[in-house]
């Protein structure tokens, strides 16, 4: 393969046949405040019980607000964008299917193989806390008993396998396997309790408030507690309290997996993630800015931060309420990390980037029930026998990646000429490669738009990629100096300063041309605003967060990448639906679509189906776009 084709096959985009998105194999069930609660549901969990005042301790003080905020911020603009392309493209796969089909197929498979990541590691750690907090009301006698049976002397591996966590995923697996809408009901329910729990926590700790937490001089806190006050750790401390933070927001995007399964996406997907988003922001400020006033930040460095407040200031019965809220957000929490994993598989399955069995739907469950259960082994797995708490950061430097990758394709989609679906998209991206090459005036005229075209042509939409793809490598030069001239710009020393201005002068001179550019004006139910400041500014701050986590954090998903490659380039590139549509070859052997198509109209329709003939059976999903499917 030569190294042009070998490029051209990474670059592969994903057709859609846009008239045909409602056609789906899953079940359309979920409602706005279905997905709504199900983002505040996989969010609100294990973060708003801890993170809050562990942050707080050792990162932020009191600032941890500040730091919420920060990352909130980060958190709004990807939802926006997530909102865009909910709108555009309600199909599972969430950022996977997006960056499939504006980015490429490559880069489609790195973002869904982070997701996995994400999402198994998000599960596992979430089963572990559920299985911690429960064994802490019984004084760890599990932990004790499970130590003195079953030791573990391993470094990187549990003390002792957790069999209640194991237990607790599986549980779980079995739910979700049962059906969407059930286990919906679920997350509803203890999301609304959840809720309450969290209001009861703000207005009961506001009697027991005191601003004078917020005023500690340095001679009140320990040594290590940094200078006390609002800002004990300065602004340095804000925004690496920010990175640790934006863990507590993974899980919105939870709602943009669920295009399928939605009675209305265009309209609910979009509406959902904003609601989301202000209900998780105003639930962790409210309880942040109130667990840091009830109590000094430096002695917050506790398994369970909030139930030790309130008994240090006298209410110890409030441990016993909290821990209702914290057993309902945890559930939530699980519900949410799990949730989506199975259909990441479903999706990747589907188009045959990874292993297709995964993409087979239960004809009478109407779930991928293998992928469902692939997930469930694998994070109760992890859960039972690992130590996730020093593999928390891969699950925001996976989440960061996808979201500034979603940011790039609103971009990429915005500054394109009209289209009126997926597969004029990637025949209008395609065309750079063939035609022939646009003057050096022509380009510059273009860059500053002369003519004031307000309609993208073929030129504009070069330009506008060229604009795009610049002004991203600017912005990860701009963090990196940032990043490395952190000190020196904390005391303005002019050579760096200078330095940093000079490299955000030549970005705000890309993005200014980008804006001159003719947008495309085809409407959707939602977009974001101020494209392309937001988007950019989105790529700026997750970047930036993304280069504060730690070298062992970012070799660890080197390989897990390196796992994913092999995965990639052994099976996926070979065996992709779009490799098969651009050679015409079969990879295996096919049965009729038609046939499997009136197969499952049925099942759309509710019928009965003779449990005789179908109950057990496993069908795979038929594909729009070739005549034929892969049967194993």
């Amino acid at each position: 393969m030569s190294a042009n084709k070998f490029f051209k096959t990474l670059i592969r985009r994903k057709q859609l046949d846009f008239g045909e998105l409602t056609d789906t194999n899953l079940n359309r069930c979920l409602s706005t405040l279905d997905l709504t609660t199900l983002g505040i549901g996989s969010t609100l969990g294990l973060g708003i019980y801890v993170l809050a005042g562990q942050v707080a301790s050792t990162k932020a003080g009191p600032a941890v607000i500040l730091s919420f905020f920060i990352a909130a911020v980060a958190s709004v603009f990807a939802g926006m964008a997530y909102a865009e392309f909910g709108a555009r493209v309600p199909k599972t796969g969430s950022a996977y299917v997006y960056s499939y089909v504006t980015v490429g197929e490559f880069m489609a498979f790195v973002i869904g193989w982070n997701l996995i990541l994400e999402y198994v590691i998000g599960t596992a750690s979430v089963a572990r806390g559920y299985s911690g907090y429960i064994d802490s009301l019984t004084n760890r006698t599990i932990e004790r008993t499970l130590i003195e049976l079953f030791p573990i002397n391993s470094t990187g591996i549990s003390a002792y396998p957790d069999f209640l966590a194991l237990g607790i995923t599986l549980l779980l697996t079995v739910m979700l396997a049962v059906g969407v809408k059930e286990s919906s009901r679920f997350n509803n329910l203890f999301t609304g309790l959840n809720l309450v729990v969290l209001l009861f926590t703000v207005i009961a700790g506001s009697f027991k408030a005191d601003i004078a937490n917020w005023k500690l001089s340095k001679e009140d806190v320990p040594d290590n507690a940094g200078e006390g006050g609002f800002l004990p750790f300065g602004f340095s401390g804000i925004v690496r309290g920010a990175a640790t933070c934006f863990y507590g927001f993974i899980g919105f995007d939870v709602i943009a997996t669920t295009g399928e399964e939605v009675k209305n996406p265009q309209r609910a997907i979009p509406i959902s993630i904003v609601l989301s988003l202000l209900f998780i922001f105003l639930a962790y400020f409210g309880v942040s800015s109130v667990q840091t006033l009830m109590w000094p930040y430096w002695d917050q460095f506790q398994a369970a931060p909030l139930p030790y407040v309130f008994q240090m200031v006298g209410w110890p019965w409030a441990r016993w309420v909290i821990t209702i809220g914290a057993l309902a957000g945890l559930s939530t929490s699980l519900l949410g990390s799990m949730f989506p994993l199975p259909r990441i598989l479903y999706a990747m399955a589907s188009d045959g980037v990874i292993f297709r069995r995964l993409a087979k739907v239960n004809p009478r469950l109407k779930t991928p029930l293998l992928a469902t259960g692939v997930s469930g082994i694998l994070s109760g797995v992890m859960a039972m026998m690992f130590d996730v708490k020093e593999l928390a950061d891969m699950m925001s430097i996976g989440t960061l990646l996808a979201y500034s990758l979603v940011a790039l394709s609103v971009l990429i989609l915005r500054y394109q000429k009209d289209i009126t679906d997926s597969s004029e998209l990637s025949t209008e991206i395609n065309t750079y490669q063939n035609e022939t090459s646009a003057t050096l005036q022509q380009v510059l005229r273009q860059i500053i738009n002369l003519e004031r075209i307000n309609k993208p042509t073929s030129l504009s939409s070069r330009v506008s990629l060229g604009l795009t793809l610049s002004t991203g490598v600017v912005i990860v030069i701009l963090d990196s100096l940032l990043i490395t001239y952190e000190n020196e710009l904390g005391n303005q020393e002019v050579k760096s300063t200078t330095i940093v201005a000079c490299v955000a002068f030549c970005g705000l001179l890309l993005v200014f041309a980008l804006w001159k550019q003719p947008c495309n004006h085809k409407k959707i139910s939602f977009k974001v605003p101020l494209v392309p400041f937001l988007p950019f500014l989105s790529i700026f701050i997750n970047l930036y967060l993304m280069l504060k986590l730690s070298k062992i954090t970012w070799i660890r998903f080197a390989v897990w990448i390196s796992i994913g490659l092999l995965i990639y380039f052994g099976y996926g590139i070979w065996n992709s639906n779009e490799r098969t549509r651009v050679h015409g070859a079969p990879i295996s052997k096919v049965s009729s679509t038609a046939q499997l198509q009136n197969s499952f109209e049925s099942y759309r329709d509710n019928e009965d189906v003779d449990s005789s003939s179908s109950a057990g059976q496993e069908i795979e999903i038929p594909k729009t776009e070739q005549t034929t499917v892969t049967k194993f």
